[in-house]
């Protein structure tokens, strides 16, 4: 009975995981681009945040779970790659579009990711995807579209170094969620999440000089975004979105994270004045359609790690 118990409870608090992130996500984008506003440059908020937030995940992983910073030797290399192609690339694809191109057309273009991921399951990893999960995928892709606007989009005329990067920014995330998932399978998620963040502040601390958007003036508020970034706009989210992968894995983990750019779009509603329409408004109703959809598949294979994990050590 408890098995069963846990076989129909994961998949919800791994959906919650992945929407909390989202929403994190959303409001650190848009903190983002006001930062760029007021004379900050995407390698500053990239190093920034990764450079704040490595220690802090170092030292809380140190005093309470100490046991989570042990790897193999041979798993460095793992970890390096993941952390310079995966989290070091997405964090930084994601801003350098923010900075060359509008707001929401970066949020759609990052949000194709699902569509790679979905790719590589069919072409490398031999996987069927059922026509109930197809069609959540579609309907999130679609629903990304209309929210952020992009109907509206003279694509032609955008900046092509922001949609090199925000395209980019969708292969890097794709890329990141399916080899995060590889990890998992032997580490415990936060252990993977620390080892990525590590060797992406080794990354961005050797392409831009060490330390050095620590430097110059910075008021207030700007000081208070940038420390919402680096704890709430990628530590903990990023800590929550690994935990939903474990959980529900990596293609509806990415269909799940597209509430981030309805999120977005309330934020820069209030924050930056830019408003919804009513096709965005029909967007957003797509996307939550689509998570509904996901949460309404019940097929989780009992013989999945994630499972096997959570069915061994206690919550």
């Amino acid at each position: 009975m408890a098995a069963e118990k846990i076989v129909h409870t994961i998949p919800t608090r791994g959906y919650f995981y992945v929407m909390t992130a989202a929403i994190l996500w959303a409001v650190s984008g848009t903190s983002g681009k006001y930062l760029f506003q007021h004379g900050l440059t995407p390698y500053d908020v990239v190093q920034l945040r990764l450079t704040m937030s490595t220690p802090i995940l170092a030292i809380v992983l140190l005093i309470r779970r100490p046991h989570l910073l042990k790897i193999e030797a041979s798993d460095i290399f793992y970890f390096a790659v993941l952390g310079i192609v995966g989290m070091g690339m997405v964090q930084f694809t994601y801003f350098y579009a923010i900075s060359k191109i509008k707001v929401a057309a970066a949020i759609l273009l990052e949000y194709l990711a699902p569509a790679f991921i979905a790719l590589y399951s069919i072409l490398f990893a031999r996987e069927r995807l059922s026509c109930l999960t197809l069609t959540a995928l579609a309907g999130a892709i679609m629903g990304c579209y209309l929210v952020v606007g992009a109907y509206s989009l003279d694509l032609l005329a955008m900046n092509k170094m922001g949609i090199l990067g925000g395209l980019g920014a969708a292969v890097s995330f794709a890329w990141y969620s399916v080899h995060g998932e590889r990890g998992m399978r032997k580490y415990h998620p936060w252990t993977v999440f620390f080892y990525a963040l590590l060797f992406a502040t080794l990354l961005w601390n050797t392409l831009h000089p060490p330390f050095r958007s620590f430097q110059g003036h910075k008021t207030p508020f700007m000081w208070l975004l940038i420390v919402y970034i680096a704890l709430f706009g990628t530590l903990i989210p990023f800590g929550l979105y690994f935990e939903g992968i474990n959980l529900i894995r990596s293609t509806r983990a990415s269909i799940v994270a597209t509430l981030e750019p309805i999120t977005a779009g309330f934020v820069s509603f209030f924050f930056l004045g830019e408003k919804l329409e009513p096709l965005q408004i029909l967007g957003g109703v797509l996307v939550i359609f689509s998570i509904i959809l996901l949460q309404l598949k019940k097929e989780y294979d009992p013989k999945t790690p994630a499972l096997i994990r959570a069915e061994r050590e206690p919550s």
